[in-house]
């Protein structure tokens, strides 16, 4: 529209909830339009229209429902001259709204064409276009195109702000009188929460046709000329890689329901328009949709009014809006194959994913697949043949399963999603209706790199190729227990092994523990004879394991294994039997990290001064020997060097400390016989529960009982370890 229309019809609306700048952001309903007609050419006014929206809440019959059509028509006029009229509905609001508009302008003779204008953007792109689009209603066309009077009065004022631009304002600039006492200001300090008073609508809409009459008139002469667009349907199209998009364009969608398609973002953005192909659906790591979208738009101005539509509903589900970039959109949306641009060149076609397709289905296979079966009256004929099949490949060529079927409208799609979970040769095939982005992200997710960067490699794929297994032929004098209760203790696995408990070495019972720390469902046992072992296995093998701590019970099996075996587990490897014969093997297959219980080889002690009297100096050894000295690991599993000086961290497993494989140089219990030693536990929590927790720690290990606990600040018994341990319960020594 270039030429100058003939009547302006100027718009304000309320609704039950927020006002002002928030106007519509809170997703209340409409209330209250209020409007009056200004002849363009002759420079006069109409009277005032204002419609109430009253929804009835009664039961209505159907004579009820046809008497209250009539009264709906019928308008009242007050004193003043202007027109009043209710509606039940938004529905019938804007027909009636249409049809008073229509009968004014029919009267004055004075033209035929003619435009909506409001004050700013909300009243039209937040209240009126997400109401009906959320209740399925179809607006008139009149209310596609409006004039937004602030842009108008810019062009004249370029200085003015146009965020900060009100009525008010206007009115100002122009001086135009304002009766302040009874007029609503939209800048003064208020609720903006708050509903509007009734007659606000109304003084309002005088306010602003009189800033109309102020721009038609001299010295301004104002030409009314280009209307802003709603758009009236969301068009599908391609994003190249190579486009640039603005980063405040776009913003991100999530919460959506996973079978939403890209019309139904555009319908819960009604009212914004939505750039060509603008609308992309994002995909998780198994290629399905994981409820969230980008979306981007023609300007800011649309993407800043998306943003206050934060949490309002599609359905029954609230959805999040945030602010994306354009580089988020493009790794979604953009594309770089050709096949895929001559797929979706044809504009107007519906597209339908395939997925699950046998990996030797052809173009005939599939639309023998939609062609109508036998008896079946329903067609739902693939647009353009095989062309309008795309096949998704691995870039060597290797079919994926996965395809995309054009349909030419709607009801050929629907009919085509009735054959969902039918049988294409073998296997059952998904249907989903889809979407052009959702054709660029597929091909790109099997043709190029992944968009989410894979985890760095672990620390053992940078390390020499070196046999990580331990050579075969060693003596099996161990017991791997697989398949635990998670909550089986110590107690549970002694009773389960029965007789063979008293087989069982000093300290020979081994937990293995997760990542997260949590029992793992495996337990190795050190035995006292390779015979015991085996006798164990073939008769405890998948017996059925109680546990006191739960009541769950589970069948536990029980392979013999050796020392080096129970060595490499315990150090975070993994075992597979299918390459024990092997030492050529990769070091990826393994599942090697290094141990958690073995500190760096850097790891020194830095000197301390002595903490003991002279009197408990005379009785213990020099505070040197309380730490256990670097001890060079013996020749063995060539994953350690032997001169790295390693310490070990007794308390790495639970419940009992792993003392038992023999290439990592373990330090056995001192026996009566030796000097005791001390061991210095730096870093204790201060809420820790005291002497419990350190002879938990150190359970399993010999001690006399004269053994005591000394505090790092003073001497301390074991007949009053309570005292000392609250005072400064941050470093021990156990003796």
């Amino acid at each position: 529209m270039t030429a100058q229309v003939d009547y302006l019809v100027v718009l304000f609306t309320a609704t039950s909830g927020a006002s002002g700048e928030l106007l519509g952001s809170d997703e209340k309903e409409l209330v209250q339009l209020a409007w009056q007609l200004v002849d363009v050419k002759n420079k006069t006014l109409g009277r005032v229209n204002e419609l109430l929206i009253k929804p009835d809440l009664s039961d209505l019959t159907e004579e009820k429902a046809e008497e209250d059509a009539v009264e709906e028509s019928q308008e009242e006029e007050n004193g003043s001259g202007d027109c009043v009229s209710t509606a039940t509905s938004i529905e019938s609001a804007l027909n009636l709204f249409n049809l008073q508009l229509t009968n004014e302008v029919n009267s004055a003779s004075a033209g035929t064409s003619l435009c909506l204008c409001t004050d700013g953007q909300l009243h039209i792109r937040q209240v009126i276009h997400p109401e009906a689009a959320s209740k399925n209603i179809l607006v008139p066309d009149c209310f596609h195109s409006f004039f937004d009077l602030r842009k108008e009065f810019k062009n004249h004022f370029p200085a003015s702000d146009l965020k900060a631009l009100n009525a008010h304002v206007m009115a100002e600039s122009l001086s135009i009188p304002v009766d302040t006492p009874t007029m609503w200001d939209p800048s003064a300090p208020q609720d903006p929460l708050a509903a509007l008073p009734a007659e606000v609508a109304v003084q309002q809409v005088r306010l602003l046709a009189g800033i109309v009459l102020a721009l038609l008139s001299e010295p301004l002469c104002h030409t009314f000329s280009n209307p802003d667009r709603v758009s009236e349907r969301f068009e599908s199209g391609t994003c190249s890689k190579m486009e640039k998009v603005c980063d405040n364009t776009v913003i991100r969608a999530r919460g959506l329901p996973w079978q939403s398609s890209d019309q139904d973002i555009a319908r819960f953005f009604r009212g914004l328009n939505i750039a060509k192909g603008g609308a992309a659906l994002c995909l998780n790591a198994q290629g399905r949709r994981n409820g969230e979208a980008l979306v981007r738009f023609v300007s800011e101005e649309h993407r800043d009014l998306a943003l206050q539509r934060h949490k309002h509903h599609m359905g029954n589900r609230y959805i999040e809006v945030y602010k994306a970039t354009g580089e988020d959109f493009l790794k979604i949306a953009g594309g770089t194959s050709n096949e895929a641009a001559m797929f979706l060149s044809r504009e107007d076609q519906i597209i339908v994913r395939m997925r699950g397709l046998p990996f030797t289905a052809t173009h005939e296979q599939v639309l023998a697949f939609f062609s109508p079966g036998d008896g079946l009256k329903e067609t739902c004929p693939v647009s353009g043949g095989k062309d309008g099949i795309l096949f998704v490949r691995y870039p060597d060529g290797r079919p994926t399963g996965d395809a995309f079927v054009l349909f030419a409208c709607e009801e050929h799609a629907q009919c085509a999603l009735r054959k969902h979970k039918e049988i294409l040769g073998k296997r059952y095939i998904e249907l989903f209706k889809s979407t052009a982005a959702e054709v660029q992200q597929v091909l790109n997710r099997f043709s190029s790199p992944p968009l989410i960067s894979v985890a760095p490699a672990p620390l053992v794929s940078v390390l020499p190729t070196m046999s990580l297994l331990p050579p075969p032929g060693g003596v099996r004098d161990c017991l791997r227990l697989r398949g635990l209760p998670y909550t089986a203790s110590i107690e549970d696995i002694l009773t389960f092994l029965g007789e063979f408990t008293h087989d069982i070495r000093p300290h020979g019972v081994h937990m293995v523990l997760n990542q997260q720390g949590r029992p793992s469902g495996d337990c190795f046992i050190q035995m006292t004879s390779a015979e015991r072992v085996l006798q164990a296995s073939q008769r405890l093998h998948k017996h059925v394991m109680s546990s006191q701590r739960g009541a769950n019970s589970r069948y536990v099996e029980v392979f013999p294994c050796s020392a080096e075996e129970m060595g490499l587990v315990l150090m975070g490897g993994s075992l597979s039997h299918t390459h024990t014969h092997t030492h050529t093997r990769s070091r990826s297959g393994t599942g090697l990290s290094p141990p958690p219980c073995l500190s760096p080889p850097s790891y020194s002690f830095t000197p301390v001064p002595p903490v003991l009297p002279t009197e408990a100096a005379a009785v213990y050894p020099p505070f040197g020997q309380m730490l256990l000295a670097p001890r060079p690991l013996p020749p063995g599993h060539a994953y350690y060097p032997a001169s790295a000086q390693l310490y070990m961290n007794y308390t790495a497993y639970y419940p009992s400390p792993p003392g038992s494989p023999t290439t990592l140089g373990f330090f056995p219990a001192p026996s009566s016989l030796s000097p005791g030693g001390l061991v210095r536990m730096p870093g204790l929590p201060f809420n820790g529960s005291g002497v419990k927790d350190l002879i938990n720690a150190v359970q399993g290990y010999q001690y006399t009982p004269e053994d005591a606990l000394m505090h790092a600040h003073g001497p301390m018994h074991a007949h009053d370890p309570a005292r000392t341990l609250l005072t400064q319960p941050k470093e021990w020594v156990c003796i």
